[in-house]
């Protein structure tokens, strides 16, 4: 479960991705850029411009590059339309250069690339696809209207139309792909530290609930004593005050309900506290007490959990401890979860262990993976929509396509390897629930070194705790 102030968090800054600070510098860039060029070619090529129309459109950049930093300050992130509007701008502006200095002829044409892959970059889609269709309308335009080049002797640069219709296909196709690429890989970066985000948020919460189980536990071994002697005292007030004053049994029974109230207490604690506490005895836990442990929250969801534990070869048959770290059971219980999600009716969780690993093993009897997504599953958001079936299959599921990838993420982080198969495809002994129609199959191995402490390693000093 995530933070619901996740999906807005995200959304605002998907909105907000540019500084106009950023946008600005880029086009005091391009404004030198200009400027250099346009002299270079009058001064020292001895090609004619219209120099006063030139320095015009130069000059309404820096114009509003003026406006923009009088009216906002140069730290203001821009909306999406504020954005494009600017964007839009250079678009223009330098579709407007072009036409004064010869068109597609003119080598820099190939700068209006820029501004695509910007939007490409750091904008929505609608957006891009409305800047990339304006960038080759005037592509197109600039193909066919344009002031020729002219040299000081009066001569016209003339290309021949075979490569002007080439430049004009490798500008459109410019555009196209390298948008296309830019975008493909921005959405890639964008759902990664989003899913990563995620992730650390999933694993803050169950490490702030793994603390807070321990900081009742401890008030509850803390509060132990002094609640005995409240029952221990009470019952003895009540005692005397029957023995003494047997008229008053109004006496005896608030004595009573002190004892009854200070069990109550007790029990409330322990029940609260049953998630654990800052003992270094609850640091690590046999194997089958962590499994359940990670499954508990998904066992009452009309799916019958079968939880197996056994070695995997001759050897030490005690199970093994492992280590109550918050990413282990949180990653385990997005995967059990997964499984119950799918399955018709049964998820077996086995555990086995030799010398060298551990591994775990989350089978359910549903459908399994759909094989053209094997080498995919674990990425960040692969199921942004849900279709019809799948939601006649799962009614109750709403999940965002991140799970499985905080699961892989958060056991790749304590040691583990994670394997998504088909248990149906799998070679491999799957235990008991082999003589059954499987599904699919998760594999977590772990070295054990890395997930099983060290018996001859002293558990330390219990700390205090920080509250």
């Amino acid at each position: 479960m995530l933070s619901p102030s996740y999906g807005l968090m995200r959304s605002r800054t998907r909105s907000q991705w540019v500084r106009l600070r950023t946008l600005l510098l880029l086009r005091w860039m391009a404004v030198f850029g200009q400027l250099v060029a346009i002299t270079v070619a009058d001064r020292y090529f001895g090609i004619r411009l219209d120099l006063g129309l030139c320095y015009l459109v130069v000059g309404a950049a820096v114009i509003a590059n003026l406006t923009a930093i009088w009216l906002s300050p140069v730290n203001k992130r821009l909306s999406e339309i504020e954005a494009m509007l600017t964007l839009l701008f250079d678009v223009a502006q330098l579709a407007l250069l072009l036409y004064l200095t010869g068109g597609l002829t003119n080598p820099f044409s190939l700068l209006m690339l820029a501004p695509v892959t910007i939007s490409a970059t750091v904008l929505h889609l609608r957006t891009t696809l409305f800047l990339g269709s304006i960038a080759i309308a005037l592509v197109t335009l600039l193909a066919v209207f344009y002031v020729p080049l002219r040299f000081e002797s009066g001569e016209v640069l003339i290309v021949p139309p075979l490569f002007e219709l080439g430049y004009w296909l490798a500008m459109v196709t410019g555009i196209v792909f390298i948008g296309l690429y830019s975008r493909r890989v921005a959405s890639e970066m964008h759902a990664m530290s989003d899913a990563l985000l995620a992730t650390q948020m999933a694993l803050a919460r169950e490490q702030k609930l793994t603390d807070l189980g321990g900081v009742v536990a401890a008030t509850a071994h803390e509060l132990g004593t002094p609640l005995a002697t409240i029952k221990l005292a009470s019952a003895e007030l009540a005692d005397d005050l029957a023995r003494l004053l047997p008229e008053r049994s109004d006496l005896v029974e608030d004595a009573q309900l002190i004892r009854e109230q200070a069990d109550r207490c007790r029990d409330i604690l322990k029940s609260m506290g049953r998630a654990g506490k800052e003992d270094q005895h609850l640091k690590q836990a046999p194997l089958g007490a962590v499994l359940r442990e990670a499954a508990e929250p998904h066992s009452a969801r009309g799916k019958k959990i079968v939880f197996t534990v056994r070695p995997a070869e001759e050897g030490d048959t005690r199970p093994p401890a492992i280590l109550r770290r918050p990413e282990v059971i949180h990653g385990l219980r997005n995967l059990i979860q997964n499984a119950v999600d799918f399955a018709r009716s049964t998820v077996w969780v086995s555990g086995d262990w030799s010398n060298d690993a551990l591994t775990v093993r989350i089978i359910d009897d549903g459908t399994g993976f759909p094989p053209h997504l094997l080498g995919r599953i674990g990425e960040p958001f692969m199921r942004p929509r849900r279709s019809g079936a799948d939601r006649v299959e799962r009614p109750g599921y709403e999940g965002m396509g991140l799970g499985l990838f905080i699961a892989k993420t958060l056991l790749e982080r304590s040691g583990a390897t994670v394997n998504f198969i088909n248990a149906m495809d799998a070679n491999r002994d799957v235990g008991p629930a082999a003589a059954v129609p499987l599904g699919a199959m998760v594999e977590v191995v772990w070295p054990r070194a890395r997930i099983s402490p060290d018996p001859a390693m002293p558990l330390g000093r219990n700390r205090p705790f920080a509250v």
